[in-house]
C-alpha cells in the first residue's frame, strides 16, 4: 500500500493507492471514494461462472475492507462476462451476495477478456 499526499501539488487530498503494481493498483482511495480494478478470478479460475463469480466477489469483500469500507457501501459495479448466456448463473451468485437495500448501479456486458480461464471480472466503486 502506498499514499500520497498532493503529490506536490498543493493539494490536500490523500491517494492510498492498495496492492500498488507496475500497471495498476487493486484499488485506489481518494477522498471519501475507493475506486477497485476489475477483479478477476484468483482461485478458480477455469471454473464455472458461478464458482468464479464467488471468488471474485470474496476477492472485492477483501479489497473494500482494505480501503475501510464494505458491500453496503457500493456506488456502482460493472461485470464482463466472455458469454451472455451465463447472465443468470452470474446473478445467482451475486444476488446471493449483494446487500438487500444496497444494490449499486451496475452495468453487465459481454466481452472478450485478457485470458481464456476467465469468464466474469468485476469492478466497482465504493464509498467509505
Amino acid at each position: 500500500m502506498t499514499t500520497v499526499k498532493g503529490a506536490g501539488l498543493g493539494r490536500d487530498e490523500s491517494i492510498r493507492r492498495i496492492e500498488p503494481g507496475p500497471r495498476m493498483s487493486m484499488a485506489v482511495v481518494h477522498g471519501g471514494t475507493v475506486y477497485l480494478a476489475g477483479q478477476v478470478a484468483r482461485n478458480a479460475a477455469g471454473k464455472s461462472v458461478a464458482e468464479q463469480t464467488r471468488d471474485v466477489l470474496a476477492i472485492i469483500d477483501g479489497l473494500l475492507a482494505e480501503a475501510g469500507t464494505d458491500k453496503t457501501r457500493l456506488l456502482s459495479a460493472n461485470i464482463w462476462l466472455t458469454d451472455i448466456g451465463t447472465f443468470n448463473e452470474m446473478n445467482g451468485v451475486w444476488d446471493a451476495w449483494v446487500a438487500p437495500g444496497c444494490t449499486p448501479a451496475r452495468a453487465t456486458v459481454e466481452a472478450k477478456l485478457a485470458s481464456p480461464q476467465y469468464r466474469v471480472e468485476i469492478a466497482v466503486i465504493a464509498a467509505r
